[in-house]
């Protein structure tokens, strides 16, 4: 199975491949590499747990190991998206020990199905806490995780920022300062960028050199090379709502071009792109589709 006809080591298919997260209900590779083939899909994203609990669950040796192995042979970059309930902000010291607990999974099965990064939204400041309280919380809580990513095939821990809703560490682009500074910019840290978060959040892609802008603030902020995986989504709701509803590429507030100016900006070179957006296989055919015709008129053969 060959989850995409385009030649993998084609120099726009390797500078930024596109697929999108896959269902993995009934195994991760019989499930999600069929669904990921379906979407004609060069990158993909997967849960490894119930992504609205706590629990954590073993795997599927074979079901691993059959998926590490057709993600390396294809090659198909795979990335785990750990469980939403995750917050190293919270006020509250189950919500605290769980979520340790969940991330510690999550890495340890990213690792066993040959993940290059796993995505963690970056939480909040529960109880009323002010933002440096609950940062030093986040540096108690995930830097140990982070020094335990020692092996060669361990994955990349990926913030990801959110929309921007209540007492949000961390949505726009200059918060991932403190939060990187609260991890001494650990050289496993990484970002995951979801374009409909920081759109929702204020960082207005649509304007002409919206993306650029946002891009070039993110090299400022955490040096260059830590984005590595981009969720695109656009945005049923305009620029600062503060709402993370996602709508298919091209047909929310976005627009498709600001994702063109995506593929053209030198910090994206080799970072993969997965959508997240409405629709059953065939919407999510047709925005892999849409990006893929993007890159092409980015990067013209």
């Amino acid at each position: 199975m060959n989850p995409s006809p385009i030649d993998p080591v084609a120099p726009a298919v390797r500078r930024n491949p596109v697929g999108g997260h896959v269902p993995v209900a009934g195994g991760l590779a019989a499930t999600g590499l069929s669904y990921a083939a379906t979407l004609e899909a060069e990158a993909v994203q997967v849960f490894v747990a119930n992504p609205r609990g706590w629990a954590t669950p073993p795997g599927d040796p074979r079901q691993d190991e059959a998926f590490r192995a057709e993600c390396a042979a294809t090659p198909l970059p795979a990335f785990v998206h750990a469980p939403y309930l995750i917050n190293f902000g919270s006020h509250s010291p189950e919500t605290a020990t769980r979520s340790v607990v969940s991330m510690r999974h999550s890495l340890r099965r990213g690792r066993d199905i040959g993940a290059a990064g796993v995505v963690v939204h970056t939480g909040s400041a529960t109880g009323g806490r002010t933002r440096e309280v609950a940062l030093a919380q986040v540096r108690e809580l995930v830097l140990p995780l982070l020094d335990e990513l020692t092996h060669d095939d361990d994955p990349w821990l990926l913030l990801e920022p959110t929309a921007g809703q209540g007492s949000s560490l961390c949505s726009l682009v200059a918060d991932l300062g403190p939060y990187f500074d609260a991890l001494d910019h650990h050289p496993k840290l990484g970002v995951c960028l979801d374009t409909c978060h920081v759109f929702a959040a204020g960082h207005d892609l649509a304007a002409p050199g919206g993306t650029k802008l946002l891009l070039d603030e993110l090299v400022s902020v955490t040096g260059g090379g830590r984005l590595k995986l981009i969720h695109a989504n656009d945005s049923k709701d305009v620029a600062g709502a503060r709402k993370d509803r996602h709508a298919n590429i091209g047909a929310g507030h976005i627009g498709a071009e600001p994702f063109a100016e995506l593929f053209r900006h030198p910090e994206t070179a080799g970072v993969p792109l997965v959508i997240e957006t409405p629709g059953g296989p065939e919407g999510h055919q047709a925005d892999v589709l849409h990006l893929k015709r993007l890159r092409e008129s980015a990067h013209p053969a």
